[in-house]
C-alpha cells in the first residue's frame, strides 16, 4: 500500500487524502484533477459566489500548502485517460502513474441540453464547477433576461441569484410541480410561493420545445407553443455520475460505480466515494449526491484503506439558501405516505415531517433550524415521535427527543 492514488480532486478527494495522512498513512499519495484550481466547494457556486459575495480563495477547501506540507502530489488540469488494471496503472498526459491502491472519487457531470435543440449555442450554461459560474457571472446584468430550465435546488438556487440581482427570470419545470423529484408537494408550495413573490416567473408542466438563435441564443419555444426572448439560458436537469473511466476498465457499474459496504469496487486494489459511488443500503443501492455524503463517505474509504473494517452507514442531510430561507433537510423522504406540518415559528418558516406509518424518515424545515436538528438526531438515532405530538403547537420539539 506504499502508492495511493487518488482520481478526482473535489470534496471527496480532497476530504479522502486528508484523512490519510491523519490516519498516519506515510506513503505516497498523488491527487490528480482536471480543473486548474486547486480542491473547492461547490455550494457556493450557485449561491454567494455567483453572488459576488464569495472570492476565490474562501472557496478552496484547504490552502495550497496544505498539499505541500503533508506532501500530497496534488497535480491539478491532468485527464486521467485510462486505467491498467493489470499493471496497476492510471495513464495521465501520456505518463503512467503507478498505484498499489486506487481510489476513484470522479464525481459528477450536469447533465446538458442537446445539440439538436440548441444546447451548443453561445449564452447556454450549466452550474457546476468553477468556469461554470465565471462563464456566466458577466451574463448578470440587472434587466438582462433569463431562462432557467429545471425546477430543482440548482434551478432554484440560481433563480434566486437572479432575482436578487435585478434579472427577469423565467423558470420552466416539465414536471407537475418544482422539486418533485425530491420533495414533498408542501415544500414544492412554499419555494413556488416564494420565488413568485419576487418576481420569478415559474412555469410547471412546461418543458422547452428548443433553443433559438443563430450561433448565439435570443429565445426560447416552449412545449405549450409559447415564445420568450432571452439573453441567457441556465440548464438544472440534474448530473450524472462519473463512470465512464471506471466503466472502461471493466469495473461493475450500478446506478454509479458499484462498491461494497466498505468502498470496495469490483476490484479490490480500487475503491470509489462520493457521486460517483453507489453503495449498499438496506437491502437496495444508494448513490447521494451532497457534499456530507461525499465527506463522510471518503473518510470511512481512506480509514478502510487502513484497516478498519468499518461499513459506511449514511446519515443523510442536505442544505439549499434561497433568498432569506435556508432550508435544512434531515433524512431521505423516499417510501413517505404522509407529511406532518409543525406550526412555523416566524415569517417564511416551516418545517414538513414526512412519515411511513409511524416510522419518520425526513424532516424539511425552512428558517426552523431547532425542527432541523431535532429532527435529524430522531432519524439518526432510528427514533420516531408520534406524529400528533409534531403537529402539536403546544409540544415543545426538545420534548420529542425524551
Amino acid at each position: 500500500m506504499s502508492d495511493i492514488v487518488v482520481v478526482g480532486a473535489g470534496q471527496a478527494g480532497a476530504s479522502l487524502v486528508a484523512r490519510l495522512r491523519k490516519g498516519g498513512f506515510e506513503g505516497r499519495i498523488t491527487l490528480i484533477g482536471e480543473e486548474t484550481a486547486p480542491p473547492y466547494q461547490r455550494p457556493p457556486l450557485s449561491k454567494a459566489y455567483l453572488m459576488g459575495d464569495l472570492e476565490l480563495e474562501r472557496l478552496y477547501l484547504r490552502p495550497l500548502q496544505f498539499y505541500e506540507e503533508t506532501g500530497v502530489d496534488l497535480r491539478l488540469g491532468a485527464h486521467v485517460e485510462a486505467i491498467d488494471r493489470e499493471a496497476r496503472t492510471v495513464r495521465v498526459g501520456g505518463q503512467d502513474v503507478p498505484y498499489d491502491t486506487l481510489v476513484l472519487t470522479t464525481g459528477s457531470a450536469p447533465r446538458r441540453l442537446p445539440d439538436a435543440i440548441g444546447g451548443n449555442l453561445d449564452g447556454v450554461h450549466v452550474v457546476r464547477g468553477l468556469a461554470d459560474a465565471d462563464a456566466m457571472a458577466p451574463r448578470f446584468a440587472e434587466g438582462a433576461r433569463v431562462l432557467i430550465v429545471g425546477g430543482g435546488y440548482i434551478g432554484l438556487e440560481a433563480a434566486a441569484v437572479a432575482a436578487k440581482r435585478g434579472l427577469k427570470v423565467t423558470l420552466v419545470e416539465m414536471s407537475e410541480r418544482i422539486l418533485q423529484r425530491v420533495a414533498a408537494p408542501e415544500t414544492s408550495d412554499f419555494f413556488r410561493d416564494l420565488h413568485s413573490a419576487h418576481g420569478v416567473d415559474i412555469r410547471e408542466g412546461v418543458g422547452l420545445e428548443r433553443l433559438l438563435g443563430e450561433g448565439r441564443v435570443t429565445g426560447a419555444r416552449l412545449s405549450d407553443g409559447s415564445e420568450l426572448g432571452v439573453d441567457f439560458v441556465i440548464v438544472g436537469v440534474g448530473i450524472a455520475p462519473g463512470t465512464a473511466l471506471a466503466e472502461a476498465a471493466g469495473l461493475t457499474i450500478d446506478n454509479g460505480i458499484a462498491v461494497d459496504a466498505e468502498g470496495r469496487t469490483s476490484d479490490p486494489a480500487i475503491w470509489a466515494a462520493g457521486d460517483c459511488a453507489s453503495f449498499p443500503y438496506r437491502g437496495a443501492r444508494l448513490r447521494l449526491e451532497s457534499v456530507p455524503n461525499a465527506i463522510d463517505m471518503a473518510e470511512c474509504v481512506a480509514d478502510n484503506i487502513l484497516g478498519a473494517g468499518h461499513a459506511y452507514v449514511p446519515q443523510p442531510w442536505f442544505w439549499s439558501d434561497q433568498y432569506d430561507v435556508k432550508l435544512q433537510i434531515a433524512g431521505l423522504s423516499a417510501g413517505y405516505d404522509r407529511i406532518v406540518t409543525r406550526p412555523a415559528t416566524g415569517a417564511h418558516a416551516a418545517s414538513f415531517w414526512y412519515f411511513q406509518g409511524n416510522t419518520l424518515l425526513a424532516v424539511d424545515a425552512m428558517n426552523e433550524p431547532r425542527a432541523y436538528m431535532v429532527g435529524k438526531r430522531l432519524i439518526d438515532a432510528g427514533r420516531s415521535p408520534a406524529p400528533e405530538a409534531v403537529a402539536d403547537p403546544k409540544v415543545e420539539l426538545k420534548s420529542l427527543l425524551a
